[in-house]
């Protein structure tokens, strides 16, 4: 008897494009407070600012809707900016990677609509904006600020905004379609005039929000929440894709992670120290690496001692003939590699 065909609907296999919308890894910490430039907080989800405003960005592990009970990432506002000028923000975002969705085909004929979900709560109510950016070199951007309202002070509400697809030809930036920068999904918090478009309609621009847009930050001490963020194909969300802690943490560790060493005091600086160890998944790119608790001559690859202006290749594992060392001197290191978009 033939097999029949199988018809696969939008509930099959992987659905949600974005990294750790459920803010469950935070492998950077938990707490980053009063922040004056931008960063990354729970794993892959930047805070991006500009002007006077100063946010607290923390990990709750507590008090989140139904089915996200654990943890929501909440942005407070620890300096008020009420007075905002043009080229400030507060934004939330997640850059996406080419090899994660150049299936989606914005910028030809065969593209497809992108839905965004999320449950949110805020203690300020008002219009508020997410926003998809397609990073393009013809044009040189687009961006879509779609407008969503927090009705109710301080209440979980779930949203959903469907993105059109772009269909205009376009060229996407030269690494775009591999381990490049391919979309960018935005949660505004405040945004002056130069950062803002017209909403709700693909704007030949990088914007952050609509013209719109409600200043969280003219209130102190005013907090935001997120959680079970999914951006997924097609006009209709879906129930969110919940990964395993583990899934969700080795998928993370693609743009970052860090390693901790303590050692006995064996050895010197010039002798091969006795820890070893490979990447825990290939990296995106060849990453970024900081020392903490120890010096530059306490790591090496393979025969040459690393130092500050070098680095490793992203794929150091068993496959490929590659190792680190680590330690020497009975020094403690802290390490993090870093190949964020």
């Amino acid at each position: 008897m033939p097999l029949s065909k199988i018809q696969l609907s939008s509930s099959t296999g992987r659905r949600n494009l974005l990294n750790n919308g459920a803010m469950q890894v935070a492998q950077r910490g938990q707490t980053f407070t009063s922040m004056s430039a931008s960063a990354y907080t729970c794993d892959r989800w930047q805070l991006q600012l500009a002007g006077a405003g100063r946010p607290t960005v923390t990990q709750q592990t507590s008090g989140g809707p139904a089915g996200f009970k654990d943890n929501f990432l909440r942005v407070q506002v620890a300096t008020a900016d009420s007075s905002v000028a043009s080229s400030d923000m507060q934004v939330l975002k997640q850059v996406i990677e080419g090899h994660q969705a150049a299936f989606t085909d914005a910028g030809t004929s065969d593209a497809k609509p992108l839905t965004l979900s999320f449950y949110v709560r805020s203690s300020v109510t008002g219009t508020f904006t997410a926003t998809l950016y397609i990073n393009f070199n013809n044009p040189s951007a687009v961006s879509y600020p779609a407008e969503y309202t927090i009705s109710s002070a301080n209440t979980w509400e779930f949203k959903t905004i469907t993105f059109p697809a772009f269909t205009t030809s376009s060229t996407l930036a030269s690494s775009g379609y591999t381990n490049g920068e391919f979309y960018q999904v935005r949660f505004a918090l405040m945004a002056g005039s130069d950062k803002t478009g017209t909403p709700n309609q693909w704007n030949s621009a990088n914007d952050f929000a609509s013209t719109n847009q409600t200043n969280l930050f003219a209130t102190s001490n005013a907090t935001w929440d997120i959680t079970g963020v999914q951006l997924e194909v097609g006009s209709a969300s879906t129930e969110f894709e919940h990964r395993s802690f583990g899934e969700e943490l080795s998928l993370c560790k693609r743009y970052f992670f860090k390693a901790k060493f303590a050692h006995s005091a064996y050895g010197t600086t010039s002798i091969y120290p006795e820890k070893q160890m490979y990447y825990p998944v290939e990296m995106r790119a060849n990453p970024t690496i900081s020392i903490t608790g120890g010096t530059a001559s306490n790591v090496a690859s393979n025969s040459v001692r690393y130092n500050t202006t070098g680095g490793f290749a992203h794929n150091m594992g068993p496959s490929s003939n590659g190792m680190m060392y680590i330690g020497g001197g009975g020094n403690a290191c802290d390490i993090t590699f870093t190949a964020e978009l």
